[in-house]
């Protein structure tokens, strides 16, 4: 009976074809918006600073005014001590009383589904929290109180892939998904989530370090989109995992934007990236894309210019693959290592007028507007720092040097005399000759180019 429950309380979930007009703003749950509205400083940013489902809640708009229809909320159950990002689970079956009740995290799924906004909800299924290396606390961890759960602690190899994944990561006792209760409670745990709470999307943890059968059961259980972290610059090493999860965050993109727009490679490694990446994977067009995550320093950290940022963020909402954007990018944030590039937010929830959060705010209602992932992505024009795609009749122009630069882009998706603008500002408009479309990029800058006639109201 239970089953049948399961399966139909999953027609209501949605695909990863569905998933692709989405647009993810990923945040964690302890540093968007205290629930009693406080905004005063988090003095350590390695334990828990106070953010919770109440005030992620009463600030939705701040979000969906950029025009996000998706949040990545970090991991929302029982962890052990001082865990505020929500990876060292510790009960799987309640929620984390720092952010709030069971019934708060209800609300908020409620308040973002009245919205038509999803839910993507982040999952653990490798570790458990900190207990001891010979597991001297298992007794806490419910389920899975018996260390006979666990493979014995070893420190990974990752050069050995059984290693990486019968190992520890760190001081995180691994869980052993042979284990016939394991491997059942697991997959059931993910069902009773996904159908309790209404969840539409799945982030899941760690995949490289659990065996690929486990995550073909456990995505196929779960009856939502999953998209699995493969900490790994492999194209081919990602792609193994689409054939077992509809898509992995795409990290070989990941490293490819911070070399041509931090380091300044040349843009023709873009050329043979896509080239690459059409052919391995299974479906590009299911790839998560990101500029910034909560593993990460901030591009800002690395390389303090916001011009550069922009390229990258315009190119991680343009590319095939459904983009992410990581809460704070839009107010230029940028922390270093862990914990520095989780930063709270609340300082600037009212500060809406930045130049980033009205810069995303047109770039995702361009991409939306153009419906950019039912068109087929072309390359225009490559050079050493100049680099040009289409989707339908919306092309991109980055570039990845501060000096200003000029090109006619003759294989173009416009027709000669059609006035295009760029959407960043309206009134920088060219028209299109027999030569092409004349492309003009002052100092770094990037340029989304639409046709005048379908320029939208802001």
């Amino acid at each position: 009976m239970l089953g049948l429950v399961f399966l139909f309380l999953s027609a209501y979930a949605h695909t990863a074809t569905e998933w692709q007009s989405r647009t993810i703003y990923q945040l964690l749950t302890d540093r968007f918006a205290r629930n009693n509205g406080d905004t005063s400083p988090c003095e350590d940013l390695s334990n828990y600073c106070g953010g919770g489902f109440v005030g992620l809640m009463n600030n939705l708009d701040y979000i969906q005014n950029m025009g996000f229809d998706a949040i990545w909320l970090s991991p929302v159950i029982v962890n052990t001590p001082t865990c505020y990002h929500g990876y060292c689970a510790q009960d799987f079956f309640n929620i984390n009383p720092h952010f709030g009740t069971e019934a708060d995290f209800i609300n908020l799924i409620n308040a973002l589904h009245s919205r038509n906004m999803w839910i993507m909800a982040d999952v653990v299924a490798n570790h458990v929290g900190p207990i001891g290396a010979n597991l001297e606390q298992v007794d806490i961890i419910i389920p899975f109180n018996e260390t006979s759960m666990y493979h014995p602690y070893c420190p990974i190899d990752w050069n050995n892939q059984t290693s990486v994944e019968d190992c520890w990561l760190g001081y995180l006792p691994d869980l052993n998904q042979s284990v016939p209760f394991v491997r059942g409670k697991l997959i059931y745990w993910i069902q009773w989530l996904v159908t309790k709470y209404n969840i539409d999307g799945l982030r899941i943890d760690t995949c490289l370090e659990v065996p690929k059968e486990f995550w073909a059961e456990f995505s196929a259980a779960s009856g939502v989109y999953t998209v699995c972290e493969v900490y790994d610059g492999s194209i081919s090493r990602n792609a193994e995992y689409q054939i077992v999860v509809d898509g992995t965050l795409n990290y070989p993109m990941f490293y490819l934007i911070r070399d041509l727009f931090q380091s300044s490679y040349s843009m023709y490694n873009a050329r043979t990236f896509m080239s690459q990446s059409s052919s391995i994977y299974p479906n590009l067009n299911f790839e998560g894309n990101f500029v910034d995550n909560h593993d990460n320093p901030r591009f800002l950290y690395n390389y303090p210019k916001t011009n550069r940022l922009k390229n990258a963020l315009v190119w991680s909402l343009t590319w095939p693959g459904i983009p992410i954007v990581y809460y704070g990018s839009e107010q230029g944030f940028n922390g270093g290592p862990d914990p520095q590039c989780r930063e709270p937010l609340w300082p600037y929830l009212n500060n809406t007028n930045s130049d980033l959060y009205k810069f995303v705010t047109t770039a995702i209602k361009y991409r939306k507007s153009n419906q950019i992932w039912n068109y087929d992505w072309i390359e225009r024009y490559a050079d050493n720092n100049f680099y040009c795609y289409s989707r339908g009749k919306f092309l991109m122009a980055f570039s990845n040097t501060d000096n200003n630069l000029y090109y006619q882009v003759p294989y173009n998706p416009y027709n000669i005399g059609d006035v295009v603008c760029n959407v960043f500002y309206t009134g920088d408009c060219v028209t299109v000759t027999s030569s092409g479309v004349p492309v003009y990029l002052d100092a770094g800058e990037v340029k989304l180019y639409q046709l005048k006639s379908s320029i939208v109201d802001i």
